[in-house]
């Protein structure tokens, strides 16, 4: 399971994701489009070494050796980035928003994002209209993890791994939650129980 950050600084995040670490988080693609290098550079800092490896970085990439992070998220519109290319080594994933799109993906990356699968939580009216749990049985693309993004929660999880996505990416249902841990470990106890 993968938890995207929330977007904006949020109360307590560092202590939230340390102990959403210590819950057995596997990933966390660190997402934050309007921090600057020094701010980005200052929240890396903050989670602990021992995280480290399950950071991914969706900018400020070069920021990765100095701060021991192997992992790179590339949007669309950056798959065809030198910097990309010339980072073969690193663990990197990508987003898609049709199944024809993740289709024709390069073997290199280890998995891509499908998104919105249901109506977004953390973005009001952000709607696909393709029903997805149809349109991956169009799927021919195994050597790439499938992972479900956009509006997931502990409701459609099961749904949504027995339609056959790999793996769920959580964002709103975590941060827009009163209880961000509770509901962390809920959903990964129905993801670990499919």
């Amino acid at each position: 399971m993968i938890l995207i950050s929330n977007p904006i600084s949020v109360p307590n995040e560092i202590s939230l994701i340390h102990s959403l670490f210590a819950e057995g988080l596997e990933l966390l693609h660190v997402r934050k489009p309007d921090f600057s290098e020094t701010e980005m550079k200052a929240f890396l800092s903050e989670i602990g070494l021992e995280f480290r490896t399950k950071l991914v970085l969706h900018n400020h990439h070069h920021l990765a050796d100095e701060l021991n992070i192997n992992r790179f998220h590339f949007s669309e519109k950056e798959r065809t980035n030198p910097f990309r290319v010339s980072n073969l080594e690193r663990i990197i994933s990508t987003a898609t928003h049709s199944i024809e799109d993740f289709n024709a993906l390069e073997n290199d990356f280890e998995y891509a994002f499908l998104s919105p699968i249901y109506p977004s939580i953390s973005k009001p009216d952000y709607v696909s209209k393709i029903n997805y749990l149809e349109e991956i049985k169009n799927r021919i693309n195994f050597s790439t993890k499938l992972v479900a993004l956009g509006g997931i929660s502990a409701e459609n999880i099961q749904q949504t791994l027995a339609n056959g996505f790999d793996d769920i990416a959580l964002l709103g249902t975590i941060w827009n939650s009163n209880n961000p841990i509770e509901n962390f470990k809920l959903c990964q106890q129905i993801a670990l129980s499919y």
